[in-house]
Parts: structure tokens; C-alpha cells; sequence
């Protein structure tokens, strides 16, 4: 009799499972394709907002009722949050989460599936906001000296730095950037940004310059099926990939006597960071960073204030 009620018991849970994902697959979907057609989202940022959904859906799947995304309320989104807090997630993933779950009922709430949007009062975990390192324009500096040009990687490594720092690009943006998104004579070059928006960035002379100096040692290269349009290619003519990137500023760090915690991004922050400093224009620096929200960009507005903060301790007399 026992072993009879436990098999009852096994079918009604599988059925309320099936019962469950019947509820929230058709809505998953919806968003999967408003997200990749409609918003020209990227890949892995569908991924991650697909990722957060599933695992509302997991924490709602461990409760005795299947809930519909209809009947969601603020609590049980607060619920969830403790739910995934307990379980270790950080308040930066917390918070990253977050905004893929907001996506998610924004859409439903668009497509009239819903009335009101449960996250409009959910509270995002507070971050602490921790200054990026930047690098002086003496380190970039040390860090070009230390580039051997005689080795074959040389010209292409120096090209690399030149382009990271003279255009504030993202390791992505480099890696995919192309020989024909190049305008050097006009001193621009095309960017494929987040959500494979594109922009125009100016670049310098000196990236010009080391640019050209590649193009020309390239050709003698051959490259691998799929990437011949590919601007900056390994040894064996394929794509570099981001971990390459890294290998190579770190490496030039260490040879630069450098012993900040550096990484591509550094470069980046060190772009926006002097442009700031020098007066540069917010919105255009924003522009040139392919920030959607100038939000993102005003970090380098703090960064410029502990700039002046810090000189204002080391040379006015009320300080010393």
C-alpha cells in the first residue's frame, strides 16, 4: 500500500512539472525571439537573460503550487532573491539577474500577458562601486617601450596596444575587428559594439602608423578559412582570442615594471579616464565608448574628481 501511494505521489509531481514548464515555455520562447528579433540582442546576452529566467524558474519549480508568470508577485520575486542569496550568488550577479528579469516581464508586460510589473518595486542589491585601476600615460608609454619589434609578434603586438589605447576598445571589439572596417586615411575605424551596434571611432596617428607597419607584414601571412578579413591574426593566421589579449598585456606589464592588476580593460578605462581629465566633452566620450546610458560613463567623472582630489592634497598649502 505504501509502495502504491509513493507512486502516486512520483506521478503527480512529474505531472505538475510538465504542468509547470507548459506554463512558462510558450512565454520563454516569446522573449527568446522578441530579444533576438526584435532587440538585435547578441547571443550571449540572450543566453543571460534566458539564464536568469530559468533560474526564476528553478526557485518557482521547489514550491508546493506552480505559479503561472500571470500571477507573480513582488514577494515572490523578494523570495527568490533570498533563494539565490543563500545559495552564495554575489550582489553583483544579484544585481546582474536582475535586469534579465525585468527584460523578461517588460516583455510580458508589452504583450498584455501581464498588468502590472512585478519588478517595478523590486530593490536591487546594493554595490559597492570600486574605482577601475587606470594607467598613466607614462606606463602605457613603458609598456610600448617593452614590446620587442624585432620578433615576429612585434608589429602586430604593438598595433594591438596602440588601437586598445588611441580608441578605448573592448577585448571583443578587437579581436573581431576587421581589415575593412578600417579607415585610415579618413582616421576612423568602424566598431562592432554590445547588441552588434556599430559605431565610428577616431584613431590616432601613432595607431595609424603601427597599423599600416602590420598590414604590411600580414599580407606575407595566410590566414585561416573564415577569418582572411580578420585585422589582427595569431601565428597559425587565425583570430586571436581574448585570453591571447590578456596574455599579452600581462606580460608587457610585468616586462614595464608595472604592478598594478592589469587586464585589457585597463587600457579602456585609461582612454576614457585621460579624455575625461584632459575636458573632454561626457557625451562624446560616451559616444566613442559605445556606453548606451551616459550612467555607465560618469564613473570617469568620479575617477577625474579623486584625480583632482589627490592633486589638491599634494600641492595646495592648506594640506600639507
Amino acid at each position: 500500500m505504501l509502495w502504491y501511494e509513493g507512486q502516486i505521489c512520483i506521478k503527480e509531481k512529474y505531472a505538475q512539472k510538465i504542468y509547470f514548464a507548459f506554463m512558462w515555455e510558450p512565454f520563454k520562447n516569446g522573449f527568446k525571439a522578441h530579444l533576438q528579433l526584435e532587440r538585435s540582442l547578441s547571443d550571449a546576452t540572450v543566453e543571460a537573460y534566458l539564464n536568469d529566467v530559468e533560474k526564476l524558474t528553478q526557485y518557482l519549480d521547489t514550491r508546493a503550487n506552480p505559479t503561472p508568470p500571470s500571477a507573480i508577485t513582488l514577494n515572490d520575486l523578494q523570495d527568490f532573491l533570498k533563494w539565490v542569496s543563500n545559495l552564495g550568488m554575489t550582489p553583483s550577479s544579484q544585481s546582474r539577474m536582475i535586469s534579465g528579469i525585468r527584460n523578461f516581464f517588460r516583455y510580458l508586460l508589452s504583450e498584455q500577458v501581464i498588468t502590472n510589473d512585478p519588478t517595478e518595486l523590486i530593490d536591487t542589491p546594493r554595490l559597492k562601486r570600486s574605482l577601475p585601476d587606470v594607467l598613466s600615460f607614462p606606463e602605457i608609454e613603458a609598456m610600448l617601450a617593452a614590446i620587442d619589434h624585432s620578433k615576429p609578434d612585434g608589429q602586430r603586438n604593438r598595433a594591438i596596444i596602440e588601437v586598445m589605447y588611441s580608441c578605448g576598445l573592448r577585448v571583443s571589439e578587437l579581436v573581431n575587428l576587421k581589415i575593412s572596417f578600417l579607415y585610415l586615411d579618413a582616421g576612423f575605424i568602424r566598431v562592432i559594439g554590445k547588441g552588434d551596434k556599430e559605431r565610428l571611432v577616431p584613431v590616432g596617428s601613432e595607431a595609424v602608423r603601427y597599423i599600416k607597419i602590420y598590414l604590411q607584414q600580414r599580407k606575407a601571412q595566410t590566414a585561416r578559412p573564415g577569418d582572411e578579413e580578420v585585422l589582427f591574426l595569431n601565428r597559425r593566421g587565425g583570430k586571436l582570442s581574448r585570453v591571447m589579449i590578456f596574455m599579452i598585456i600581462k606580460e608587457l606589464a610585468l616586462k614595464a615594471g608595472i604592478k598594478k592588476d592589469i587586464s585589457p580593460h585597463t587600457l579602456r578605462h585609461s582612454f576614457a579616464t585621460h579624455l575625461v581629465e584632459g575636458g573632454a566633452d561626457l557625451r562624446a566620450v560616451q559616444e566613442m565608448l559605445g556606453h548606451e546610458s551616459i550612467t555607465t560613463t560618469e564613473i570617469y567623472t568620479h575617477l577625474d574628481r579623486e584625480y583632482l582630489r589627490e592633486t589638491l592634497i599634494r600641492f595646495h598649502p592648506s594640506y600639507k
